[in-house]
């Protein structure tokens, strides 16, 4: 077995902002274990909807289990961009991670067959589908060799493009256009299809590369579109609903391999209930989005999906290429209606 695959070296000010520790324990009395409060990144925002079912999560892990346990959520890629927290994830500098899921692929390349476009067609049947040990636990398994271990998957939206340079309403319009997307050669090989340039990188530095024109545009779901301002510099918001992708709460293996079977059962509980929470406040966020994006001057236009599904159908014959990529496809497929 090779030795673990890891994304990208840390940023000395994440490490400084972390310290040596992951998980930190406060004493306890008279005989009790101590508390312990597990770090978690997570790059968008305290509002988002998977930042509030994590800290609903916590709070009743904390009630759950007599004060031992709960979460202190850090926002805003104050750890790093995702690529880094997987890193320190692995590292064990870090307990937990909310991170993309196509950023799975750079340690297993079967993972791309979850982050296929047009692959789900409901949110519930994505949860109801990704949530599921009997389709996808073999896929997850494969990442535990890296310290990776997936806890469970949330909604990461519906993604659409936006541009600066006008409404995209077929695969021709995006001729040329230079869109950010997740670094994936899926993403990449993706928006080459839907006839534009896939151009990966950090979301964090989305808005001046728009802005200075280093990029035309990029694709992303209503919440991160609004709340991240990019509709002052992309002001076409085209609802091509081409991606669908998860977002995974990953930990270290060793920390959750570290809790009793008594505690794990109650935290997967919860975690079952906050993927559902998540999935409800998620759709009252997006219409929030929309409408506040609209007020800010951006315009949303539909699109003719149907080309735009044709384009990138070679991508799925190209992705499912082994038993566990065909064997996850062709169970998604049966669970749909």
């Amino acid at each position: 077995m090779q030795g673990r695959r890891t994304l990208s070296a840390l940023g000395a000010a994440a490490v400084m902002t972390i310290g040596l520790a992951s998980c930190s324990a406060a004493s306890g009395g008279d005989g009790e274990p101590p508390a312990t409060t597990f770090r978690v990144a997570f790059n968008q925002d305290i509002d988002h909807p998977q930042a509030q079912a994590l800290v609903q999560l916590s709070e009743e892990l904390e009630a759950r289990t007599g004060g031992q346990y709960s979460l202190e959520l850090y926002t805003d890629e104050t750890l790093g961009d995702q690529a880094a927290t997987i890193e320190q994830v692995q590292s064990g500098t870090i307990d937990f991670a909310m991170v993309a899921g196509s950023l799975l692929e750079n340690f297993d390349s079967d993972f791309s067959v979850v982050n296929l476009p047009y692959l789900y067609e409901s949110p519930e049947h994505q949860m109801s589908v990704l949530n599921d040990r009997e389709i996808v636990g073999e896929l997850y398994d494969a990442v535990l060799e890296d310290n990776i271990q997936v806890l469970a998957a949330y909604h990461g939206g519906v993604r659409n493009v936006y541009s600066g340079a006008g409404p995209v309403e077929t695969p021709a319009d995006l001729a040329g256009q230079k869109i950010r997307v997740i670094g994936s050669d899926t993403n990449v090989r993706m928006m080459e299809l839907m006839g534009g340039v896939g151009t990966p990188m950090a979301q964090g530095e989305v808005y001046t590369a728009i802005q200075s024109g280093v990029l035309d545009g990029a694709e992303n779901n209503p919440l991160i579109y609004s709340s991240l301002s990019h509709d002052e510099i992309a002001p076409y918001y085209s609802l091509t609903q081409h991606l669908m992708m998860p977002d995974y709460l990953i930990g270290s293996p060793a920390v959750w391999d570290a809790l009793d079977e008594e505690t794990k059962g109650v935290f997967q509980e919860l975690l079952s209930a906050s993927v559902d929470a998540e999935l409800e406040a998620f759709s009252t966020a997006v219409e929030e989005a929309t409408a506040a994006a609209e007020e800010a001057g951006a315009t949303v236009n539909e699109v003719d999906v149907e080309a735009f599904r044709e384009a990138v159908q070679p991508l799925h014959d190209e992705r499912i290429t082994t038993d566990v990529t065909r064997s996850v496809y062709e169970a998604i497929q049966a669970a749909r209606g």
